[in-house]
């Protein structure tokens, strides 16, 4: 596999993207002490030339923790006790950000409230005035 797809139109170069096995957190006895099966995946968006600029643009405007201020996408995975697992589950995190960035953002179309909201609103604001004025303390003279 020397590409990532991402959509028809996007394919990532998997020289683009490093992934370093590392030592698993947490329990797990021997294994864990001595195999290192857990991924880390950095892929720095900002400079690939894969990524088109609005896609960028998008995707480094996305307030996630895995994305630093560099542009770089850092992915952990180590959910498995297969180092082969965790990189696919690396890969398919990766793919499910990109793809995300790649969704045009809906325009929101301004809408008025109707007549009956409209009424409905006024009658509730005047129901509530009259609830709070007969709250009120009076003083007799």
């Amino acid at each position: 596999m020397d590409t990532l797809d991402i959509s028809d139109t996007l394919r990532i170069p998997m020289s683009e993207i490093t992934l370093t096995a590392i030592r698993s957190q947490g329990a797990g006895g021997q294994n864990v002490n001595k195999v290192a099966t857990a991924i880390h995946l950095r892929f720095d968006a900002r400079q690939s030339a894969a990524i088109p600029e609005r896609v960028k643009s998008r995707l480094l405007q996305i307030s996630d923790h895995r994305i630093t201020d560099d542009g770089v996408i850092v992915i952990k995975s180590q959910a498995y006790k297969s180092q082969d697992r965790n990189r696919q589950a690396a890969l398919a995190r990766l793919t499910e950000l990109l793809s995300s960035a790649m969704r045009e953002p809906k325009r929101r179309v301004r809408t008025r409230p109707g007549k009956k909201a409209h009424q409905k609103r006024l009658d509730a604001k005047s129901r509530r005035s009259a609830l709070k004025r007969s709250r009120r303390v009076t003083q007799d003279d």
